[in-house]
């Protein structure tokens, strides 16, 4: 499994080189979140790859939240430590080439850098229906 995930890295991380789009900010003061790549997979109609780069500044943290209800979701920690909890589970921290997945309708609780003074980083690899545009619902 650990050896999936990180072939899934390496080759969203060397396409999306060529394909990144413009960083955008989703919350102001908290996690920096871009889409990076994004490919239809040519053996699974109306599905795609999506990758998105959340960068957390110290002490920073995402609102709780879901994803698009077709995405299922990769999620490896490229710089850090964070801290996650989906579906009422306890909170856990994840470090540098540490990954976790997340499945369709999972309730993303706590999203959050676990450090006060370092900088974190992860790459979310979603499958999701082409036609999803927007992969993230927070919490109101």
């Amino acid at each position: 499994m650990k050896n999936l995930a990180a072939l899934a890295v390496g080759i969203a991380l060397i396409t999306s080189s060529a394909s990144a789009d413009e960083p955008h900010q989703i919350k102001p003061g908290r996690a920096s979140v871009s889409l990076d790549f994004t490919s239809k997979i040519p053996n699974l109609p109306e599905k795609s790859l999506k990758t998105v780069l959340v960068k957390y500044e110290p002490g920073a943290s995402s609102p709780p939240h879901t994803h698009a209800n077709s995405a299922f979701i990769l999620a490896y920690v490229l710089e850090g430590e964070v801290t996650i909890a989906i579906n009422g589970q306890p909170a856990r921290n994840y470090r540098r080439g540490e990954f976790w997945t997340e499945n369709p309708g999972d309730h993303h609780q706590v999203s959050a850098n676990a450090s006060k003074i370092n900088p974190a980083q992860i790459l979310a690899i979603f499958v999701v229906d082409t036609d999803d545009t927007e992969l993230t619902t927070f919490a109101r």
